[in-house]
């Protein structure tokens, strides 16, 4: 299914259809927690100021994505937005920051609200995506 999506995001400047049509996509690249392989993963995104938020919901699972564990390994990655292709470092958000954007996201896709519940007691962790200066 990703590399359906991702093929489709990037043919058709950042859009998609099904399961993510409607919802904001970024692509991000990563490097991979044990293989070092460049991995890419689509992903629902917000923003907080000049940044992107992710949220590692896996849709409500018991357990992390992959990508957490990516994130937390090799923080820089390489995003695409629409059109434009930048690199930025994502930094894990905690306490109140991390209540705040997960909360402000769940509103903006009300989806996430519904993961929360499912994912309890598990707390769903919530990524900031800042851009590299250039």
């Amino acid at each position: 299914m990703n590399e359906k999506a991702i093929k489709e995001f990037r043919e058709n400047e950042g859009k998609c259809g099904p399961p993510f049509e409607g919802s904001p996509i970024v692509l991000v690249t990563m490097r991979g927690a044990k293989s070092g392989r460049e991995l890419c993963s689509p992903l629902a995104y917000t923003t907080d100021g000049d940044d992107l938020v992710v949220i590692a919901s896996m849709a409500g699972a018991p357990n992390n994505p992959n990508w957490y564990y990516n994130f937390i390994t090799n923080p820089d990655v390489t995003i695409e937005i629409g059109v434009d292709k930048y690199e930025a470092t994502v930094i894990e958000t905690k306490d109140a920051e991390r209540a705040r954007l997960y909360s402000a996201q769940a509103e903006q896709l009300p989806i996430f609200h519904k993961y929360a519940k499912r994912a309890a007691p598990r707390v769903i962790p919530v990524f900031r995506i800042v851009r590299k200066s250039e």
